[in-house]
């Protein structure tokens, strides 16, 4: 589950993590309010104004400006609540921005210039470990910094048993270049930071960019928090924080159907049970060159309810032009998936494209014999290639 910025420097700030001070707002009446408390706080003259938005990429749409004094709040939070803001991660269409973030300005003169840099902890699922990311790159994408210049990214990986250990941090901190009081304070920021990772049962902590300030301070200006939504019973004060308004409408809906839905880019629609099955449905979609439109996990016990939530989810997307529905039959019968399939056919009406059904398993020849004798546009397949075969067949 993704988070805002300024809830990802609540949870951080708790586990003391030094963070950008700041306060969220919704309005531009707020916005001054927050500026205002923000200098009794801070005495900060200027304050940094920021989308609230899922979606990296925030300063380069023109979603994070620069108000030089109070009076500059009203415009600068104006023209950025409401705004459609369009990132490299939100996609063409944009996401509009409900919230704005107004944050003290902490790159302020001093002994020393400040400096960025990138610090993340994620899962490595293939060293099964999670790993510590840093860079003296700060405030570029670590895509670009992994293709462009590998070498700038330090990797420490973190041994479960026994959890980071003191020279691993140091390790990290004298890899950046850091000395003096500036590497004692990134030690301590990198173990807060690991510390509020592990307690929250968090997939990815991402800080970008972590600041050095002129006078040694080290600070998170953003922060990037996904948690994981399988420990979420775990921390019920975290649930709450989910922001529906920032999900994709479709996903939400099929989440409430009891469906695993991602959308994609594609043009072919996929049902499958099982997460594993639908990766090997959209792979071999590509490999006889379709597109999939989407992942649609309906689970080990489909029924011609959940068919039927699926087939009105994928039929919502415009550029959908045939839809693969790939079945093993382990737990649940293909002949009543067949039947729901027939059935939620009926319900749902007036579908226009080709649906072809792949089924495998417990009753598959009595679930062919359904879809085949069901009189509806409704193709059936016996192997997935043959399956895969028909599907570009439609499309083409």
């Amino acid at each position: 589950m993704n988070i805002h910025e300024y809830q990802a420097k609540d949870i951080l700030a708790g586990f003391g993590v030094r963070i950008q001070r700041g306060h969220v707002a919704s309005t531009v009446e707020e916005a001054v309010e927050a500026a205002k408390k923000l200098h009794e706080e801070t005495g900060t003259e200027w304050y940094v104004i920021k989308a609230q938005i899922h979606a990296g990429g925030r300063g380069k749409g023109g979603g994070v400006k620069l108000a030089k004094s109070l009076d500059e709040v009203p415009q600068v939070a104006g023209n950025i609540l409401g705004m459609q803001l369009v990132t490299h991660q939100t996609g063409p269409e944009g996401k509009k921005v409900n919230k704005v973030l107004i944050a003290e300005d902490v790159y302020y003169p001093g002994a020393s210039e400040p400096k960025e840099y990138y610090l993340s902890i994620l899962l490595d699922r293939g060293r099964e470990c999670n790993v510590i990311m840093a860079s003296t790159e700060g405030g570029m994408d670590i895509e670009t910094v992994a293709a462009e210049t590998p070498e700038k990214i330090i990797k420490e990986w973190i041994d479960p048993r026994v959890g980071l250990q003191p020279f691993q941090a140091r390790k990290v901190a004298f890899a950046l270049g850091l000395r003096g009081e500036a590497f004692k304070e990134m030690v301590k920021f990198i173990f807060s930071l690991y510390k509020a990772y592990v307690a929250t049962d968090s997939s990815l902590f991402e800080i970008n960019p972590v600041l050095k300030t002129s006078d040694d301070k080290i600070l998170a200006v953003d922060a990037k928090v996904n948690l994981d939504d399988n420990a979420l019973f775990r921390h019920k004060d975290l649930q709450e924080l989910r922001d529906l308004s920032e999900e994709d409408p479709l996903e939400l809906e099929a989440s409430e159907k009891g469906l695993n839905y991602v959308r994609l880019d594609g043009n072919v629609g996929c049902m499958v049970n099982g997460a594993g099955l639908a990766m090997a449905t959209m792979d071999i979609i590509k490999l006889y060159g379709g597109e999939p439109a989407n992942f649609l996990d309906v689970g080990g016990t489909a029924n011609a309810e959940t068919v039927e939530a699926g087939f009105r989810i994928i039929l919502k997307e415009e550029n959908v032009k045939a839809i693969l529905i790939n079945i093993f039959g382990g737990i649940v019968r293909c002949d009543r998936v067949a039947q729901g399939v027939v059935d939620a056919y009926k319900k749902v009406g007036d579908i226009d494209i080709p649906i072809i059904v792949r089924l495998q398993g417990t009753n598959a020849e009595e679930g062919a014999r359904i879809i085949e004798e069901s009189g509806l546009q409704v193709t059936s397949a016996i192997s997935l290639r043959e399956a895969a075969e028909k599907v570009q067949a439609a499309v083409a």
